[in-house]
């Protein structure tokens, strides 16, 4: 539909609405048509690589229940996030493991849950189109992707800030070193604005290196052809055990943005949005209570009221997003507390072993919080 043609429709509408309004009708349904041009186009600078209007979402829980299996659009080529096993063949990661847990959650089995692998600049119409139900895969909470393709985010997952790995012998220190020389980056991603804003700030002309996903900008650095690789730091962490030559590269200490990351649903659909956010605080809540996977049985039957509506002895927490009572305890059970997915993934036992950080519970003097199971 051309722009012009849009824009009649778009008159008739409002003249209709306004002579409604004179005869004492409602005049809601006018926000409800500006609402709708919002969402046509996403502004130049939004990071958006599709600017495709959100297809209807209906209820994503009865589509996902008659399906009988979750769809979750993810990364394929991030270690320790998203990654096919080669031991296994099977998708596994930190990412992975969220979807699991809504899996566990909608349909009390973590198993029940199909992958989409997406690249950076086919997430979004991934999402929009209704081609998966939830997009898991190291994402970037902005506020044109909130507002402007019309996404809701989850509760954050992974707190995260964009880095930069040089090789140890090249005697780059800084980003200030970087000057006159070429950096690989990812294209429709916030790293790739990030990386042209912080240079431009600092006074620094630099050849950016432009490639459409995680592999082929790690194997053009990798093979001489950047003097940087930039991304987030947690993704240069997992991209660095990939390098021929890992110990031959280092991270610089610069943290050159704010990277908060996880799940996002389209607007639309409240109800499956709730269910998403509660599923993540749900593994929150699980670790601040001090309940896991492996002692989880022993908290049934208690006499704490929080435990109690966690796991769904009382109340009826679940049944007000159309789940079963015992959602939380699902995700538990089968999937783990927040803790049990970091450490199972990028804890001191995998070859990351990333410390928490700002990823410890709040506690702790991270940023993690569930608000109240009331």
């Amino acid at each position: 539909m051309s722009k012009k043609t849009l824009f009649l429709i778009l008159v008739l509408f409002t003249f209709a609405l306004v002579l409604t309004a004179c005869g004492g009708g409602e005049t809601v349904e006018v926000t409800r048509l500006v609402e709708v041009t919002r969402i046509v186009e996403a502004p130049a600078d939004s990071g958006a690589t599709d600017t495709t209007v959100p297809a209807p979402t209906g209820d994503t829980l009865t589509a996902v229940r008659d399906r009988g299996v979750l769809k979750c659009g993810g990364n394929q080529s991030v270690p320790g996030f998203g990654y096919i096993n080669p031991d296994t063949n099977e998708f596994e990661g930190f990412d992975i493991d969220f979807c699991k847990a809504i899996a566990a959650a909608v349909l009390g089995d973590a198993t029940k849950f199909e992958l989409r692998p997406t690249t950076a600049n086919e997430r979004f119409p991934v999402l929009q189109s209704g081609e998966v139900d939830v997009l898991i895969r190291n994402t970037t909470w902005t506020i044109s992707r909130d507002t402007s393709l019309g996404f809701d985010f989850s509760p954050t997952t992974f707190y995260d800030g964009q880095g930069m790995m040089v090789r140890k012998a090249s005697g780059i220190t800084s980003l200030e070193d970087l000057a006159g020389g070429t950096i690989c980056v990812q294209s429709g991603t916030t790293t790739e604005k990030n990386l042209a804003d912080v240079f431009r700030a600092l006074g620094i002309e630099f050849e950016p290196k432009v490639f459409p996903d995680a592999d082929t900008t790690r194997e053009a650095y990798d093979t001489g052809s950047c003097d940087g690789f930039t991304t987030d730091k947690s993704g240069l962490v997992s991209q660095q055990i990939l390098l021929s030559n890992p110990e031959d590269h280092i991270i610089l200490d610069e943290t050159m943005s704010k990277e908060p990351l996880g799940p996002l649903v389209r607007h639309g659909d409240n109800n499956w949005g709730d269910i998403v956010m509660w599923t993540v605080n749900c593994t929150i809540q699980a670790e601040e209570l001090g309940i896991d996977s492996g002692n989880v049985d022993s908290f049934l039957g208690g006499d704490d009221p929080v435990v109690q509506n966690v796991l769904g002895e009382t109340g009826d927490l679940g049944l007000a997003m159309g789940l079963d009572a015992d959602w939380c305890y699902q995700v538990i059970k089968q999937v783990g507390n927040y803790g049990e997915i970091y450490n199972r993934n990028l804890g001191p036992d995998t070859p990351f072993n990333l410390p928490r950080g700002l990823n410890e519970l709040w506690q702790n003097g991270g940023l993690l919080y569930s608000p109240p199971f009331r």
